[in-house]
């Protein structure tokens, strides 16, 4: 199973030339600070709301994308989510580089002359529990299009891209107004993916102020 920094990467990747959709620094490292936190939720090491982070469980996963940031989180309990969001953040490159090596090792991407190109022409990723799983861009453009019933991982993406303002970049103006009443409705459908996107919101207005304001941000 892909890791949601992972699919965040491949849901960016332009098919027709192997490059990426431009999205802005900020949007990208607070998506990928987002993913990290949100599998760390997934796998039961940490609980949210809109007020609190809690460590639910200290013991490693055995994932070196996750782990860093669960012995962090660890060694201090007393933050809250947006806090974690933008210390994470700071490790979005190196973060971004691994994920795109384990998808490179994975045989999904194959990397020429600094691109990235998809080795599997069906769009559906390996094997897991013996089941090929639909490749990212195809699922999350199926459910805002349609009326399926999201996975419960699905949520998750949809809620951090629409977060990160990403989905203004993937999608037409004229598309993205016709989806927004579909993202608002998935986005409902998961609390700690709910307080994740306000925890990214809150940043966003503290650095809009703060450029208003003309204050030092670092």
């Amino acid at each position: 199973m892909l890791r949601f920094a992972e699919e965040i990467i491949l849901l960016l990747l332009r098919d027709e030339d192997g490059t990426f959709v431009h999205v802005p620094n900020w949007s990208m490292d607070r998506a990928i600070a987002g993913a990290v936190l949100m599998d760390l939720a997934m796998e039961n090491r940490i609980d949210t709301d809109l007020e609190n982070l809690i460590l639910v469980d200290s013991t490693p996963i055995g994932d070196t994308l996750l782990d860093p940031t669960l012995a962090e989180i660890a060694s201090d309990e007393t933050r809250d989510p947006r806090y974690w969001v933008e210390h994470v953040a700071q490790r979005a490159p190196e973060i971004r580089e691994e994920a795109l090596n384990r998808l490179v090792d994975g045989g999904i991407l194959e990397r020429q002359d600094d691109r990235f190109l998809w080795v599997f022409r069906s769009r559906r990723y390996p094997m897991v529990d013996g089941k090929a799983e639909r490749e990212v861009k195809l699922r999350i453009m199926g459910i805002l299009f349609s009326e399926e019933i999201p996975d419960p991982r699905d949520v998750v993406i949809i809620c951090l891209v629409d977060a990160c303002r990403i989905f203004r970049e993937l999608l037409s103006k004229r598309e993205l107004e016709q989806v927004t009443p579909r993202i608002e409705q998935v986005r409902k459908l998961d609390l700690i993916g709910q307080a994740m996107a306000q925890a990214i919101r809150d940043i966003e207005v503290w650095i809009t102020t703060a450029q208003i304001e003309g204050r030092m941000l670092y």
